[in-house]
């Protein structure tokens, strides 16, 4: 499923690419605009992070806006434990029946982190695994 992306995100993308050398499958700029989250090439996590994080507090001294990275997955399943991390998340049961709904089993004292302040977190996770492998909901369990 092809990602729409604007011109914003694909400069934004274009910029990460170009000081992280990898490869980013997808760019979400928070609503609020304060943070942009970039979906990272499997694989390709530690160079986008770089050493001791590098790389990250590079771009977001560029920005001034806050990056969260996530790490691109093969299956719905792994995408969605990826969207929520650092929550740590024992298991995602994809359900398709009139939609597509991933339950998320996430440890009880990181379900504050998986929703995130205002329910971001939550949001984005949703957001991207629409995008991605249309999952039309994301609930916690």
């Amino acid at each position: 499923m092809p990602v729409e992306l604007s011109d914003e995100a694909r400069r934004l993308i274009a910029l990460f690419e170009t000081e992280a050398d990898v490869t980013v499958r997808d760019c979400l700029i928070d609503d609020d605009n304060d943070r942009v989250i970039y979906v990272v090439k499997a694989g390709e996590m530690a160079d986008a992070i770089g050493p001791g994080g590098v790389v990250v507090d590079r771009i977001e001294s560029k920005l001034d806006r806050a990056v969260k990275l996530i790490e691109d997955a093969d299956t719905a399943a792994n995408f969605v434990a990826n969207t929520l991390a650092p929550a740590a998340v024992y298991n995602v049961t994809i359900s398709e029946n009139d939609d597509t709904i991933a339950y998320v089993e996430v440890a009880q004292e990181d379900r504050g982190v998986a929703i995130g302040a205002d329910g971001k977190n939550i949001d984005a996770a949703r957001r991207l695994a629409k995008r991605h492998f249309d999952v039309d909901g994301i609930e916690l369990t």
